[in-house]
């Protein structure tokens, strides 16, 4: 009878949550019916933003507020009671960051699909990713579930014991996560500015509103509704777009099946591009741009000084003609953009050096779209070299991002929060059911989208730009800049700049649709920011509070007590992750996929090791962690100018890639790194077995 009336309140729970979700997606339907009309009727595009960014920050704050909880079990691992297929909802919303809902289309946009020996292709990424949940289900997560866990750190204190094991893994689950939550709040601020139009900083600020109501009150238990509530809304706004331009370009909106149709076409388009006189005009102008920086730094101090008495001589020359304020001001202004010093000269004259070298290529020095890999197996020895680093980092990030699914510590938390060890393996398989609803159509949007621009906004005339591409121009110029370099007043493909964090939200209003879809876009892609943004600064707040503060050390404080004190811990995180955001350190695809090298090198060896063989200890354990992820970050960090700049020269890495790989796929180095040092020293520190009892004859 007990039995029976456990399934009977099971139905009952699960029958509540499914009409919950049927009346959120009639809602939010509902509310874009009502904005499309609005629209419609005159609504200003200066007011359509700010609302779609108020209501989607205070519904997610509304789910936070009502789910918040002072409860241990409730606010590390929401009760243990989320039904397999919300648990895959929100799992697919955590894993649908910043990085896959933003940048992933930009990625296979810019790069292809391969891409080259510097910049990856895109579909690295949905292979990787994709297998990496594979691994998650086989090997980590059922394991994890079983040992009923709060985080990640826990499983290296009670499988290995001690304090190190513990401590290494709490910082490198720190190190990791960081790194990932950087991204997301620099998405969240991109968002957020362009939707209200307020500086990105001050965007930084409004998003992160709706990021500390949720995790700050309720923990997991908030975090996981409100990004079951996150999907819904980044799910609508990923497929509406996509549909639209298949339908547009295709005359059928399931874009998955029928944007093959359209690799022919782009490469006709590349072709005709490759032999237009107009291109190669482009690439000369860039290519004499980017020898004049070069010529610049052959004396920096000189050059600077000339560019400054230049610029006074022009403002000198404009007031004396009594010329037009707007041209006296912008000159003002160019003589306040030179950089202060010889040293910041020298920094920003190299990049836009290298920059211009890079665009003095031909199709704007992106490789064609379909190419398999950079170069040719059977060309020049230039040609075939070019093919084989191109594969080789191919491969290797596919590789880091795999194993780096499998060690990411906010998306393991996630399966502890199932009810058994098989809802965690069902978890996992609706995971990928609900990711794969996004990742298919991924290559689609890219494929589309550069269909789009290569067929209609090439060769149209700069006077006659729409005023969207201004707007995000004032955003971020690194986001989006057409520049006219041959002053023909004609928009060639190789004047034309898009960053990879543009190319999804631009989408709708490149494809000409309603701005009201330009604010779902937005909402969508705060959305997925939020989302994974919760369950990173948790996973620190966490991992610092529980895992370090308290971990062994008897002291005077309540389940209650110690769960405010992560809180408090999750706020100082968060403002420290908006301060790092702000700066704009990278694009948001390369700081996630650093955060996954870290996550493979740090855990998945001695996770799997732990896990399968009993022969693991404590030592090798120590060194596996220690090993692998010094070597990543040590790779990583031995290629960024500020760190070279200011580490001892001894500590750095020599200046070439090992075996071509770039940074970013560091995990290819510290993975087996990681697993070779975990099982060599655990052989060597392994105990005797017991010796036999000898008898003695009398």
């Amino acid at each position: 009878m007990a039995e029976r009336s456990e399934a009977a309140q099971e139905r009952a729970y699960l029958w509540r949550l499914h009409r919950i979700l049927a009346l959120y997606v009639t809602g939010v339907l509902g509310f874009l019916a009502l904005m499309t009309w609005a629209e419609a009727q005159g609504l200003s595009r200066h007011w359509i933003g700010p609302i779609f960014l108020f209501l989607s920050v205070m519904v997610y704050a509304g789910i936070g507020v009502y789910g918040r909880t002072t409860d241990a079990e409730e606010y590390y691992v929401a009760g243990r009671r989320i039904p397999p297929m919300y648990n895959g909802m929100a799992a697919a919303a955590d894993w649908m960051s910043a990085a896959s809902f933003i940048s992933l289309s930009g990625a296979l946009y810019l790069q292809g699909f391969s891409g080259t020996p510097g910049n990856t292709g895109g579909l690295a990424y949905l292979l990787g990713w994709t297998g990496g949940f594979c691994l998650v289900a086989i090997l980590v997560a059922p394991h994890l579930r079983a040992m009923n866990l709060y985080t990640v750190p826990d499983f290296f204190h009670v499988r290995f014991g001690g304090r190190w094991p513990r401590v290494i893994a709490a910082l490198a689950a720190v190190v990791c996560s960081f790194t990932y939550v950087v991204a997301q709040i620099y998405g969240v601020g991109l968002i957020a500015s362009r939707l209200t139009g307020v500086q990105f900083e001050i965007g930084i600020m409004l998003g992160l509103g709706g990021v500390l109501l949720c995790s700050f009150l309720g923990g997991m238990r908030a975090i996981t509704w409100t990004q079951v509530a996150q999907y819904v809304v980044l799910l609508l706004a990923f497929l509406i777009p996509v549909s639209w331009l298949a339908y547009k370009q295709l005359g059928n909106p399931v874009a998955p099946l029928m944007y093959g149709k359209q690799i022919a076409k782009i490469a006709d388009l590349e072709a005709q591009l490759l032999a237009s006189p107009a291109e190669y005009q482009v690439v000369a102008a860039y290519l004499e741009r980017a020898r004049d920086y070069e010529a610049r730094l052959q004396n920096v101090e000189a050059a600077l000084e000339e560019q400054r008495l230049a610029i006074q001589e022009k403002i000198r020359r404009l007031r004396t003609q009594n010329a037009d304020v707007g041209l006296i001001v912008a000159a003002s202004r160019e003589l306040t953009a030179l950089p202060r010093d010889a040293a910041a000269a020298r920094v920003l004259w190299t990049r836009l050096m290298r920059e211009n070298y890079e665009r003095a290529q031909p199709l704007g020095g992106l490789p064609p779209h379909s190419l398999a890999f950079a170069g040719y197996p059977d060309g020049t020895p230039e040609e075939q070299v070019l093919y084989t680093e191109s594969r080789r980092n191919f491969l290797a990030l596919m590789f880091c991002l795999m194993v780096g699914t499998a060690g990411l510590p906010h998306l393991l938390t996630r399966y502890y929060t199932s009810p058994t060890v098989a809802g965690a393996r069902a978890s996992v398989a609706w995971s990928l059911f609900f990711i794969a609803l996004l990742y298919l159509s991924a290559p689609a949007l890219a494929m589309l989208v550069k269909f789009e621009v290569m067929n209609n906004l090439v060769g149209s005339h700069f006077d006659a730009l729409p005023n969207w591409i201004a707007q995000w121009a004032r955003v971020d110029a690194s986001l989006l800049s057409i520049e006219d370099m041959n002053g023909d007043g004609i928009v060639q493909f190789g004047e034309i700049h898009l960053g990879a964090d543009l190319i999804m939200l631009a989408t709708p209003e490149l494809g000409g649709l309603p701005y009201v879809v330009s604010g779902l876009v937005a909402a969508g892609g705060l959305a997925a920011a939020l989302s994974t943004a919760d369950g990173l600064l948790l996973t620190i707040s966490n991992a610092l509070v529980r895992d370090l503060y308290y971990q062994d050390k008897p002291r005077n404080a309540s389940p209650e007590q110690r769960v405010i004190l992560t809180k408090f811990t999750l706020l100082a995180v968060a403002l420290a992750a908006a301060f790092v955001a702000a700066l704009k350190p990278a694009d948001i695809l390369p700081l996630v996929t650093a955060s996954f090298s870290l996550a493979a090198s740090a855990f998945v060896p001695v996770m799997v090791l732990g896990i399968f063989w009993r022969g693991t200890t404590r030592q090798g354990a120590v060194a596996g962690m220690l090993c692998g992820l010094g070597l990543a970050a040590y790779y990583m960090l031995s290629h960024v100018s500020l760190v070279r700049g200011t580490l001892p020269h001894w500590l750095l890495a020599d200046a070439g890639l090992w075996y071509g790989i770039q940074p970013i796929s560091a995990g290819v180095f510290g993975v087996p790194a990681g697993l070779l040092s975990a099982l060599l020293v655990s052989w060597l520190t392994r105990p005797a077995p017991p010796r036999p009892p000898v008898r003695l004859e009398m």
